[in-house]
């Protein structure tokens, strides 16, 4: 119980950090950016990394794309992910499917829905995001990214996975 208390508030102390690093600056010097502002273009291109459900507040089924120098350093299983790398989480609701339910004769086939909780990207630039582990973050919905508020818990979050440099995801071949 101790190394869990303990655990957390590592996890509290270090998003707090993270949270507070961007606005630390000089007056006359700028801060480092740790949120990308553009979309990657072509991404809906991009190989399949793996596919997830998420329960609770999200509620949704997921896919995970990476572009080319992703997919390779997954296939490689090089860690850290090289210079370059950018994944993209893609979110549908999880609707159950009234139309398969019927052939199968009873209810046990679930489709992605409406597109949901926007698309999310993370950017591999060791130099740009320093202050984030070398990880630039991005969330839009509708074309249009998200305020930084949303964006300042992801790196602290994804301190959880620092051995797998910051992804949550894991290949699915």
């Amino acid at each position: 119980m101790k190394r869990i208390t303990f655990l957390v508030a590592v996890a509290t102390v270090t998003g707090v950090i993270a949270f507070a690093a961007p606005a630390s600056r000089h007056a006359d010097q700028e801060a480092a950016p740790i949120f990308v502002k553009t979309i990657p273009p072509g991404y809906r291109d991009w190989r399949l990394i793996s596919v997830a459900r998420e329960e609770g507040d999200l509620n949704d089924i997921r896919a995970i794309l990476g572009n080319d120098v992703a997919i390779k350093a997954y296939r490689g299983a090089k860690l850290p992910f090289p210079e370059g790398t950018i994944i993209a989480r893609l979110a549908w609701s999880h609707d159950a499917s009234e139309e398969n339910n019927k052939t199968f004769g009873r209810p046990q086939s679930f489709v992605a829905g409406v597109h949901k909780n926007g698309v999310q990207f993370m950017v591999k630039d060791s130099k740009k995001y320093a202050s984030t582990g070398g990880w630039g973050f991005a969330h839009f919905d509708d074309g249009k990214p998200a305020d930084e508020v949303v964006l300042s818990t992801c790196f602290g979050c994804r301190q959880a996975v620092k051995e797998r440099d910051l992804v949550f995801t894991r290949y699915a071949p």
